[in-house]
């Protein structure tokens, strides 16, 4: 299995942030990372091991990326700050990860797949719905989609539209809902160390507006944890990818 790593430059974070790649062709897969955790996570739990027979048949290409979580939703900065790095993070996916993966992958034209777990389904369910003509599945694991908590009552017109369950929910009829209805949304959640109205809400906000959702729950005793996810995604996209 091919493995390799990048750094793609995002300018208005002022640092550059790591990529790494595995497998040769197949479906782009972007995975982000839980929490405060970086690009490399998914490979230390192994995540990447139970993906492997999807990779090494050509039917998946991974590519794991860093995230802002750690600078902003888990650290002592101000709400602002949290919401405009948020900011920034979407226009990097937009103009610099999402560039260099079509690039990668030989210029095609195909639509990726995000997936995540814990504040990594957020980061994966905001890119989707975002950036529907871009991604055409979204893998949420132990999803962590609501995050008023951590903005401790701010709320400023960038947020409104960074956040999947405030401007979904006033999306009206046009292009951009037409297109999200062609995203299918897979969210899981566990019965231990879950909150399950996370993604209640989310479910909730995406069905109101008629796009494709699938709720997932288990009883693995793991829970909140990467046995739970190595078992969920691979059985996840082995039936729809």
């Amino acid at each position: 299995m091919s493995r390799e790593l990048f750094v793609v430059p995002a300018p208005e974070l002022e640092r550059e942030l790591g990529v790494a790649r595995w497998g040769h062709f197949g479906r782009p897969v972007i995975l982000f990372p839980t929490g405060g955790a970086d690009y490399l996570d998914v490979e230390r739990f192994l995540m990447v091991r139970a993906l492997q027979p999807l990779i090494d048949a050509g039917r998946i290409k991974v590519y794991a990326v860093d995230s802002v979580c750690r600078l902003g939703w888990l650290s002592d900065v101000e709400p602002e700050s949290k919401v405009r790095l948020q900011a920034a993070y979407d226009r990097w996916l937009r103009s610099e990860l999402f560039p260099f993966i079509q690039a990668d992958c030989g210029g095609s034209d195909q639509r990726f797949v995000v997936a995540g777990a814990s504040l990594g389904a957020f980061q994966a369910w905001a890119a989707a719905a975002r950036h529907p003509d871009r991604i055409e599945l979204c893998v949420g694991m132990s999803g962590t989609y609501r995050m008023d908590r951590r903005l401790d009552g701010y709320w400023d017109e960038d947020w409104y539209f960074h956040d999947p369950c405030q401007f979904l929910a006033n999306l009206g009829e046009g292009a951009l809902l037409e297109q999200l209805r062609t995203v299918r949304f897979v969210l899981g959640i566990g019965e231990r160390w879950e909150n399950p109205a996370y993604t209640e809400a989310a479910v909730a906000v995406l069905t109101s507006r008629g796009i494709p959702t699938t709720v997932l729950r288990w009883r693995d005793p793991a829970g909140h944890d990467w046995p739970t996810w190595r078992t969920m995604l691979p059985a996840t996209l082995n039936y729809l990818v």
